[in-house]
């Protein structure tokens, strides 16, 4: 055993983020920490670090404004009244003296629509996380109200936001198979078929399922009560407020025009600006209230914009440091002997650099360029070469505090001060997600 892997730069970086944030430390402050302390342990010093950490910060600037300006629209939709309606609707199914099997009934259907949701914004409509600030917001009371865990929720919005691109070659499927994936494999020397990904990552989607499973069936289904008094509010505010047709009419458009915009023009940007300027046509926002919108929406999503731009820094210290590929030899010290140990030791490897990173679609061709040939040689075959690629770039998706699949559904369930990122929504998914995709792709590894 290599243990001098256990110095490594990249790794103890990671561990630090994961143990500040841990200790409720702000993740942004975190990472700033985590990525000057690896550069110090990488030899860069601390001027070094901070230089890479500033030269990667660029990275992220345009996701930072994606989500703002989707913030800025999650709120132009609420002063429509759209999702008030949703919220409404759904109150009025539930009623007010009901039994414990509709209540069951209502939940467990509950639960089915928001994982098709979110498992048809990687596909059908592949919005990402652009609907949770629309959508969860307004159902906070409805939770409230049949006593729903919010972390079995970060649990189903996690599962629909990672699971379908895995194994799914549509919409955000069709980028991280097709062309992170297979294009990462066939450039480090293996022809493999597309129509070889979708078979090849059945098992490590089978793990996911079953992490979904346990959050639901097991882990969070029992009841569970927020603040009182956040509850009485939410309720007085959604049941009498009345809501004008014809808004709501026009939130609808409004959506339309930025789904329309980003499938046409690429740019959730521009289709978010566009959405908001039918509200202002409509006369449903006044020009001056523009100002408003935009900094709630930034209040909104604004902070994981910024979380994004500081993992961008954070992802270039690591790659100046050498570490990420100081960590992917280790495995070939296992290749020969250790079949199953070396397939083991990447998968891990690919959790540690996704932890770190945030990103499953920047993880793989990190990785793939030695992963490949290690797998080559000991005689894997490239269905399994798929999974284990496949499955070391999306572990870590789940559970990393500067992931997006994991800080989309904490800004949603995090509208009224309720839910914490860390313990509600990192831990959670950790758990189920991490955990059941080390294994399944283990077995694909060595099965297939």
């Amino acid at each position: 055993m290599d243990w001098s892997m256990l110095g490594n730069p990249v790794l103890l970086s990671v561990v630090m983020l994961l143990a500040l944030s841990a200790l409720r430390l702000n993740v942004v402050f975190s990472l700033i920490l985590a990525s000057v302390f690896g550069g110090v342990i990488a030899g860069l010093g601390t001027g070094g670090a901070v230089k890479a950490f500033y030269g990667g910060l660029g990275g992220g600037a345009g996701i930072a404004m994606n989500y703002a300006m989707l913030g800025a629209f999650s709120i132009a939709i609420s002063r429509s009244g759209v999702t008030e309606l949703i919220a409404q609707k759904l109150f009025a199914c539930i009623g007010r003296q009901v039994t414990q099997k509709q209540i069951f009934c209502f939940k467990y259907s509950l639960i089915a629509i928001l994982t098709l949701i979110a498992i048809s914004s990687q596909n059908l409509i592949p919005v990402h996380i652009a609907f949770i600030p629309v959508l969860i917001p307004p159902l906070l009371p409805v939770f409230e109200r049949i006593r729903l865990d919010r972390r079995m929720v970060a649990c189903i919005l996690t599962f629909g936001l990672i699971t379908p691109y895995m194994v799914l070659p549509v919409g955000f499927g069709k980028i991280y198979i097709n062309e992170v994936v297979l294009g990462s494999i066939r450039k480090s020397g293996m022809d493999v078929l597309n129509s070889q990904a979708p078979g090849a990552m059945l098992i490590p989607a089978a793990g996911m399922l079953t992490g979904l499973l346990i959050a639901i069936f097991f882990s969070y289904r029992k009841p569970r009560d927020y603040s009182k008094s956040a509850t009485d509010r939410e309720l007085r505010e959604v049941e009498p407020k009345k809501i004008s047709l014809f808004n709501v009419g026009v939130g609808m458009v409004a959506i339309a025009v930025a789904l329309a915009g980003q499938f046409l023009m690429d740019s959730l940007i521009v289709a978010s600006v566009l959405a908001v300027l039918v509200f202002v046509c409509a006369g449903v926002i006044r020009i001056r209230d523009t100002q408003d919108v935009f900094t709630q929406g930034v209040y909104l999503m604004g902070g994981i914009g910024l979380v994004m731009i500081a993992a961008s820094g954070f992802a270039e210290v690591m790659r100046a440091t050498g570490g990420v590929d100081e960590m992917v030899k280790v495995v070939g010290g296992f290749a020969g002997d250790y079949k199953g140990v070396a397939v083991f030791l990447m998968l891990f490897i690919g959790l540690v650099i996704t932890m770190g990173i945030g990103s499953s679609f920047s993880t793989v061709p990190l990785i793939a360029a030695i992963y490949v040939p290690l797998c080559m040689s000991m005689g894997l075959s490239a269905a399994a070469t798929i999974a284990i690629v496949g499955s070391a770039g999306a572990l870590g998706d789940a559970g990393s505090p500067v992931s997006e699949s994991v800080l989309g559904p904490t800004a949603g369930l995090n509208a009224d001060g309720q839910h914490d990122h860390i313990y509600d929504s990192v831990i959670p998914t950790f758990l189920h997600y991490n955990l059941p995709l080390l294994a399944a792709g283990w077995v694909a590894g060595m099965v297939l």
